[in-house]
């Protein structure tokens, strides 16, 4: 842990397993603040760190802010740490998904990133809670859910691994039947996937969901009826949108879903299980976000 004097102190929370591994960025801080008398520490998380570790370390540093150093991973972890107090939290993307980081315009340069993390404002944003987990990003059931499955599954990475990911799964996923209730309205459908979205796009740009804002009193449903090969590899490497004809979007505060059959599920980009019930809700003023 690293300590200089100044009147904001920072705690960076640093995932060393993010990214390619290629960068220390405990040392990268540690060479930005060299010149800087700024009051700062670094914890580095470690394998199967516990919530309760971590809220430990937060407390115990008494940061006025704290530093999410990963993907959106590392972000979901620091925020549920965080989750309905008035501690900021800052990005620093350095993971292999930054979904909220593009969300929030935070640049992918580590020092403009820092840049932002000490002296932009911060902002309170709403968050849902799926099945008793925080999403700050995005969730949904079916076939997105089931690629995040197969592609962490595969030794490789990039463009090719994802195409032959999703060339398989377009073969063997079908479409699920869905019910589900916003307010006093039924919907029946099938469907491709149902997205919970907090936010407005994957982490490539891709905008599932052109309504959606952070700090309203809503999160948004999305209905993807239809899906084809071009538009799977959209969710991961294009911001070209997605064809509207497919998708329905309803606005709602509370959620409840139903499949005939289990589907694959995931929230913020982490694989969850295959699952037939999924109930939601909204977290108004979840989280302070430190954005430009």
């Amino acid at each position: 842990m690293h300590k200089k004097t100044s009147k904001l102190k920072l705690l960076f929370i640093v995932n060393p397993g993010s990214g390619s591994g290629e960068i220390n960025f405990s040392e990268v801080i540690g060479n930005y603040f060299a010149e800087k008398t700024q009051d700062f520490e670094i914890y580095k998380l470690t394998k199967n760190c516990s919530l309760t570790k971590i809220k430990g370390v937060i407390q115990q540093s008494m940061a006025d802010r704290v530093i999410a150093v990963g993907g959106d991973g590392t972000l979901k972890l620091v925020a549920e740490c965080v989750l309905e107090t008035n501690i900021p939290i800052g990005i620093i993307p350095a993971g292999s998904a930054n979904g909220m980081a593009r969300e929030l315009n935070i640049p992918s340069r580590i020092e403009e990133a820092l840049d932002i993390a000490i002296n932009a404002p911060a902002k309170k944003i709403h968050a849902v809670i799926v099945n008793g987990e925080l999403c700050i990003h995005l969730a949904d059931i079916g076939f997105n859910a089931y690629l995040v499955k197969k592609f962490d599954a595969l030794p490789q990475r990039g463009m090719l691994a994802y195409a032959k990911a999703a060339w398989t799964a377009l073969w063997n996923h079908y479409k699920m039947e869905v019910e589900f209730k916003i307010k006093d309205k039924t919907i029946h459908s099938k469907a491709a996937m149902v997205v919970i979205a907090n936010a407005t796009m994957y982490g490539t740009g891709v905008k599932i969901n052109p309504d959606g804002q952070l700090d309203d009193d809503f999160f948004e449903v999305i209905l993807v009826k239809e899906y084809s090969f071009m538009e799977i590899l959209k969710l991961k490497f294009t911001n070209l949108p997605f064809n509207p004809k497919n998708i329905e979007s309803f606005q709602t505060t509370n959620l409840s879903i139903k499949t005939r059959h289990k589907a694959h599920f995931q929230v913020d980009g982490e694989y969850i299980g295959k699952l037939n019930n999924i109930k939601a809700h909204i977290v108004k003023d979840a989280i302070h976000i430190i954005a430009p």
